[in-house]
């Protein structure tokens, strides 16, 4: 319990990355069609029209490992308070998010790209601590 307590700050960060990606990409899963479909429309207009799947299905895959690398990073900062596997799965995750701003941006969709910030600054808050 104590690894957990002085912790604390880490997991919750770690949680909210959890939550964010692994329902995000269980969402695309789920819901291909509608996802794909929605983002066809969405880059239509754009070089990465025609990309529309492989970029859905790149980022549903980083955004699933990156839940259960949060998984692990929680398990091993409890167990052994090592942040290690923590570090690796917030870089992850601001790497997932450059990837979506990047989309966001080619889309001009800006209100979309703003969005993305607040979640940029919890995962790189969560890259300083952890490092």
């Amino acid at each position: 319990m104590e690894n957990l307590y002085a912790n604390i700050t880490e997991i919750l960060i770690l949680l909210f990355i959890l939550i964010t990606f692994l329902q995000s990409g269980i969402d695309k899963a789920a819901d291909w069609k509608g996802n794909t479909g929605w983002l066809k429309d969405h880059f239509s207009g754009t070089f990465l029209a025609g990309q529309v799947p492989l970029m859905v299905g790149i980022i549903m895959i980083i955004e699933i490992i990156t839940g259960f690398a949060t998984i692990l990073g929680i398990i091993w900062l409890i167990a052994y308070n090592d942040p290690t596997i923590a570090l690796y799965s917030c870089v992850l995750a601001a790497i997932t998010l450059l990837m979506l701003l990047f989309g966001q941006r080619i889309a001009k969709d800006y209100a979309g790209a703003f969005t993305l910030t607040g979640y940029f600054i919890v995962v790189i808050f969560g890259v300083y601590l952890m490092s």
